[in-house]
């Protein structure tokens, strides 16, 4: 039965391959930004939906999966696509994008929604908003209709009356509109006003219409549509082509551009869908799992290679961020045998080593773990999965300062991701918060693209690797406030205006200001005297706690440690049987990329040997031994005699090679 289904899934792969279209255009210049909006407010109008992100960008790569599964949802209703800030600089400064991901939604060119974070649901909300919006808005009105309107209700209206009725909507829609007609939410009002008046109101149509493109389409690409002035100069013996060595020079500018356009429409059409973040997913099963893999660092990553390799095919579930390691900017100097490769590339290639064995992977957050019965059952948002072992490995997450402004300017400068956001304060002067070794690379991070970057610290000596300690104080961006702590963040309006903003009549008076970090309050730890230093950023490095919350009242933590998982012994088992804790959620001392690796593998050896103490093994493939057998048992003897095989390829089997007798 499973054959038949993994066969199935197969020949669908196939075919939505043979026919498939990018999903989400990747933006390649502002250029086929500025093209794709234009097209789409004037066009189409369908709303474009933007994520703009980064590769070094753990939240960003949390949601991509999200955002796309979004885009197959609403294909025919919304355009997906994707900015990479680091590529595109001047789009992401043009848009005010100080964090990441931020995501805009675009409507007639102009934008109707934002927001920053990785949050599914804020996503699908403003997605489905501005569905709903294009919907109402996609309203034409007429001349034709108002004239044959306003004879049936008010006969006393000429022509030309109506004419300045028409022409004062018209006239207050200032973009998008080449065609000088009563349309979107003006035509709706102008509607909904007759229709108060005299009791109905007049016809309106679609004005756009996705199934039949616009001439203007048509004509751009080539290969749809019909030209009709063309067809009379083809008729004529004149070739449609331009005149090239005729041409001005603006003219062969034009002409290049828009055969580069065209080229580059191509591409996106061929374009096959990436689909390279659902390979190898995990897919539910009637029989328990052997072992299940809580997160996706190096602890996890560890255990999946290690399982993998002992044939327990391990589902790991983890959003595809691959924990701290992945936000590292830096080089990875302090893991044997890594010499010049950063962490995200780290993280790569653990997981396809994994991948590589016998891994899959489930591209979700864990929120709890039943332990009240066996098999356990691990649940996400959107699944549960039974497993006989689970091993937790979900590292931790960043600690805060909880002082004033720091929530609220949250993706307005306030981060914990220098590699995630630092590039967005390009030459501005930025503040790091911590003394640790996370402070000091967030430190040398930001000093590559920021004009200055002060780092807070409220002792007398960091408490960093010696190494990292030495490149921060003599790097001459970096300076060092000693004995201080940060206790305000102080914000402000922000000035950073869309372009395409300028004229609409449509702004929201009620819509909160956005607010952006200028500067921070400091207090000297011993005299208490307070100054106020200007930033443009304020990056919080102070440290991490486990992510263990979703184990309350699951497994016994260590008394010493808040938020530590207890193991016993020297081993990584919990308090539960079945219950392996490794990494970061259960070592409060050492906390490194390579001790987390090598608890991950021993959490794997403890399972497999915990699975084999119990009595656990594989029992999808011994309920098909069992099957095999039982059939083979029932099949009919003849002669009393066991079936020989060889007997039915005519007894020739002796010296002959297999290819050979297999013809037989």
């Amino acid at each position: 039965m499973n054959s038949m289904i993994r066969l199935a899934l197969l020949l669908l792969a196939t075919v939505a391959f043979a026919s498939a279209r990018p999903i989400v255009r990747h933006i390649r210049s502002t250029h086929e930004f500025d093209r794709l909006m234009q097209k789409h407010a004037t066009q189409t109008g369908l709303p474009v939906i933007v994520d703009f992100y980064s590769d070094g960008c753990g939240p960003c790569r949390m949601i991509a999966p999200i955002f796309k599964k979004l885009a197959k949802e609403m294909e025919g209703k919304a355009v997906f696509c994707k900015v990479d800030t680091n590529a595109l600089y001047e789009l992401s400064s043009r848009y005010g994008v100080r964090s990441l991901p931020t995501f805009k939604f675009f409507l007639g060119g102009k934008k109707a929604y934002e927001f920053s974070g990785a949050g599914e649901g804020q996503l699908r909300q403003y997605a489905q908003m501005v569905v709903q919006q294009a919907e109402y808005e996609n309203v034409l009105l007429p001349m034709e209709n108002l004239v044959s309107y306003y004879k049936e209700k008010d006969a006393s209206k000429s022509e030309e009356d109506v004419a300045k009725v028409y022409k004062k909507c018209v006239d207050q829609i200032t973009s998008n509109n080449p065609e000088k007609l009563c349309v979107g939410p003006l035509a709706q009002k102008l509607v909904k006003s007759l229709k108060k008046k005299y009791g109905s109101g007049p016809e309106t149509t679609a004005r756009f219409d996705p199934e039949e493109p616009t001439s203007e389409e048509s004509s751009g690409s080539g290969s749809s549509g019909t030209n009709k002035s063309g067809d009379k100069q083809q008729k004529r013996g004149k070739s449609s082509e331009p005149n090239l060595h005729l041409a001005t020079k603006e003219q062969l500018l034009a002409e290049l551009e828009k055969r580069e356009d065209a080229e580059r429409d191509a591409q996106v059409e061929e374009e096959d869908d990436d689909d390279a973040e659902f390979e190898h997913s995990w897919i539910p099963s009637e029989w328990p799992e052997r072992v299940t893999i809580v997160g996706g660092g190096p602890a996890g990553l560890s255990a999946a290679i290690y399982a993998a390799r002992a044939g327990l095919k391990p589902v790991v579930v983890a959003p595809p961020m691959g924990g701290q390691l992945q936000g590292k900017g830096v080089d990875v100097e302090n893991y044997p045998g890594l010499f010049n490769v950063t962490g995200p590339a780290v993280v790569s290639l653990m997981r396809q080593q994994a991948i590589d064995f016998g891994a899959t992977f489930e591209a979700e957050t864990v929120v709890g773990i039943d332990a009240s019965s066996r098999p356990l059952r691990v649940r996400t948002n959107s699944s549960t999965i039974e497993t006989h072992a689970v091993i937790v490995a979900t590292g931790a997450e960043s600690n805060w300062l909880d002082v004033k402004g720091e929530y609220e300017l949250r993706g307005g400068g306030v981060s914990s991701c220098a590699t995630c956001d630092g590039h967005m304060y390009r030459g501005k002067h930025v503040l790091v918060v911590g003394g640790g070794d996370t402070a000091m690379e967030d430190a040398l991070v930001l000093a590559r693209t920021s004009g200055s970057v002060t780092v807070i610290h409220r002792r007398d000596a960091f408490r960093a690797s010696k190494v990292l300690a030495q490149r921060v104080m003599e790097h001459p961006s970096i300076n060092v406030r000693w004995n201080t702590v940060l206790v305000e963040i102080l914000g402000t309006a922000s000035d950073a205006e869309d372009a395409d903003d300028d004229g609409d009549d449509d702004v929201d008076l009620d819509a909160p200001v956005a607010r952006v970090v200028s500067g921070a309050v400091l207090k000297d730890v011993y005299t208490g005297e307070l100054t106020t230093l200007d930033a443009g950023a304020v990056f919080v490095a102070i440290g991490h706690t486990p992510s263990t919350s979703f184990l309350e009242g699951v497994v016994e933590f260590d008394p010493d440690h808040a938020g530590y998982v207890l193991n016993r012994g020297t081993s990584t088992r919990t308090s539960v049987p079945g219950i392996f804790a490794c990494g970061d959620v259960s070592d409060s001392v050492y906390r490194q990329a390579i001790t987390s690796a090598g608890s991950g593998a021993a959490a794997a050896l403890d399972a497999e040997r915990w699975l084999s103490e119990e009595g656990l093994g594989n029992e999808e493939a011994e309920f098909e031994a069992e099957l095999l057998a039982e059939l083979m048992a029932d099949a009919p003897v003849r002669g009393g005699e066991g079936s020989n095989v060889y007997d039915d390829a005519g007894g020739r089997m002796t010296g002959m090679k297999e290819s050979v007798a297999a013809e037989l």
